[in-house]
């Protein structure tokens, strides 16, 4: 008759290594079964990528084509783009977590089938030759401890990964409604950036265009004077900011929220670029995470970057055509 000790001898090991491909599925015996009720919907958080990334990298390319027709860039489905790729990575982190539980699982399980289901203590002295397994029972004795902990995460995990899939994919269908609103658009945007004709950057004011420097001029004279209007930059994500056709007019310093007469500067300055960016040729403003782009008119919420700067609570943001 065999005992556990010496089925780990002949081939316990080999058994190992197909039972951590079976016990990714199979909880361990003690362990929480998972009811009857939540297969389907573990089953669903996963499968495979259903075509999410498919579908935002061909969105991605529509985004730059439209940001050739429609003026440049188009801040508004870039902050919804931003949204998909935060929502996405999101799903991927916690698909990544739930495999490498779902592997430690496999591992708990292999060793205990290996052990014939006895604690690791009892086996080492049972065996004739206790050095043989000796130096798998730090690990079994720590994984033991940990099993329903573990099995509970999983199960944590394929509700969290499964939200986390949908809310991408929500998001992804936020991104096809901007481009499709500003497809519907098309023929008013397009007579608007025929409107203002293209204008190529500029040196010797620098790097602003022409455009870009009568808008930082009349806004500094009828609003200012403010801490500091910043233009041209290539680092981060300049976006208009690389081309001069953009401005960040400071209301605050050194990253602090704007309160008080500083925010009503900011509101100020805002308004004013609204009620004249036809005369000036302005193509968004974006301020206190909102953002008004003239060629889809209205304040619109934009996504958490992070960081007061980030979220514009300290300058307001206009660019031109």
């Amino acid at each position: 008759m065999e005992t556990p000790t010496s089925t780990l001898r002949r081939g316990g090991r080999r058994a190992a290594v197909a039972l951590v491909a079976i016990a990714t599925a199979v909880p361990l015996a003690g362990a929480p079964v998972p009811s009857e009720a939540s297969v389907p919907a573990a089953a669903a958080a996963l499968a495979a990528d259903p075509g999410d990334s498919g579908r935002f990298a061909r969105l991605n390319k529509q985004i730059a084509q439209l940001d050739k027709a429609y003026g440049g860039d188009l801040a508004k489905l870039k902050d919804a783009q931003y949204a998909v790729q935060q929502a996405l990575a999101k799903s991927r982190d916690l698909q990544s977590d739930l495999t490498e539980a779902r592997g430690l699982v496999a591992q708990m399980a292999a060793t205990q089938y290996m052990t014939g289901g006895q604690d690791p203590a009892i086996s080492v002295v049972a065996s004739d030759d206790p050095s043989e397994l000796l130096g798998n029972v730090t690990l079994v004795s720590h994984l033991a401890q940990n099993k329903a902990a573990k099995v509970e995460q999983i199960q944590s995990l394929v509700s969290q990964q499964d939200q986390a899939r949908k809310q991408a994919q929500q998001k992804i269908a936020e991104l096809q409604k901007e481009i499709k609103d500003l497809l519907a658009q098309k023929t008013r945007i397009r007579n608007l950036v025929k409107k203002y004709k293209p204008e190529s950057p500029s040196v010797g004011m620098g790097g602003v265009t022409p455009r870009m420097l009568k808008v930082k001029n009349t806004i500094d004279l009828e609003m200012g004077p403010f801490p500091t209007i910043g233009c041209v930059r290539t680092t981060g994500d300049p976006q208009d900011h690389g081309t001069g056709h953009a401005c960040d007019f400071m209301v605050t310093t050194g990253g602090v929220m704007a309160t008080g007469s500083a925010q009503s500067l900011g509101d100020r300055t805002a308004a004013y670029a609204i009620s004249h960016a036809s005369a000036l040729g302005i193509k968004y403003i974006i301020w206190r995470q909102r953002i008004y782009d003239l060629r889809s008119p209205g304040w619109r919420a934009m996504e958490n970057r992070g960081g007061v700067t980030a979220n514009h609570y300290d300058h307001v943001h206009i660019s031109v055509f």
